[in-house]
């Protein structure tokens, strides 16, 4: 059974950038993969994106008049945390109820037959709940909150009990979810982990479904390409990366991914 033969939805020139993909997968020496991934992945499972049309913030400015970068920042989780947590609850409420699709699902079970990673600027936890455990998710989780001055911290599984704004069981402090808001620093742990495995090296690296205007999110396509790595790029638009990837599929990722996973299956 062919790829052809399985997704007809491809158009002829991603199903020829499939096979290639898979022909650089199936090589004696692949053996580590890093999957780069971005709001796009999640919109399969009906997750809105955050700016754009039908986006959570289409328009500009909130209700009370500022941005949503300035409403989701951490200034103003300092000077008004109810404003603040006002929109942290209604991206979880985007969240809430969403289960993994195929795209999520392929890259987690790609880690049967290889070591796979995965970078995501997804804070929906989808990835984890697939069945991935090498998880880089360098912008947070909105399921994990932790108070802002003793070291409480619970993982719940929506907001639907949680009092907004909350505050600490135990000391009575604001509680936040360990998300990276506007304005903040990167975690510093998470960092290291993102280095150490650049520095061990990928036998390939995938860009599914993300801008990549971040320089952290596109650097290890670009370390990649100057290393020879085979780059793969899963995204219906033109990003920061698409000038330089050796392969791009132009379809989204649950359809992607699941014509690769395809193709490896019934070679």
């Amino acid at each position: 059974m062919s790829a052809r033969a399985s997704y007809p939805q491809l158009d002829e020139d991603a199903q020829a950038a499939v096979d290639r993909v898979v022909a650089n997968m199936q090589r004696p020496h692949c053996k580590r993969l890093l999957f780069i991934t971005g709001a796009g992945i999640s919109a399969d499972s009906g997750l809105p994106t955050y700016r754009g049309t039908g986006g959570l913030y289409e328009e500009t400015d909130t209700d009370e008049g500022v941005s949503i970068e300035d409403a989701l920042s951490g200034a103003m989780l300092r000077s008004n945390p109810a404003l603040c947590w006002k929109y942290i609850a209604q991206i979880e409420a985007g969240c809430r109820g969403a289960s993994p699709n195929r795209g999520h699902e392929v890259i987690a079970h790609l880690a049967d037959r290889y070591e796979v990673w995965v970078l995501t600027q997804n804070v929906d936890g989808l990835h984890r709940a697939a069945g991935s455990s090498k998880i880089i998710d360098i912008h947070g989780d909105v399921h994990t909150l932790q108070c802002t001055s003793c070291l409480y911290q619970v993982v719940v599984d929506d907001y639907a009990e949680v009092t907004i704004p909350p505050h600490c069981p135990k000391c009575e402090a604001l509680v936040r979810p360990d998300v990276v808001l506007f304005g903040e620093m990167l975690p510093s742990e998470k960092l290291k982990d993102l280095s150490r495995e650049l520095e061990n090296g990928f036998d390939m690296v995938f860009s599914v479904e993300t801008t990549s205007v971040f320089q952290y999110i596109a650097a290890p396509v670009w370390i990649a390409k100057q290393s020879a790595i085979p780059t793969v790029e899963i995204n219906p638009g033109t990003t920061e990366v698409s000038q330089i990837v050796d392969e791009r599929i132009t379809h989204g990722a649950a359809l992607s991914l699941g014509a690769i996973w395809e193709r490896l299956e019934h070679p």
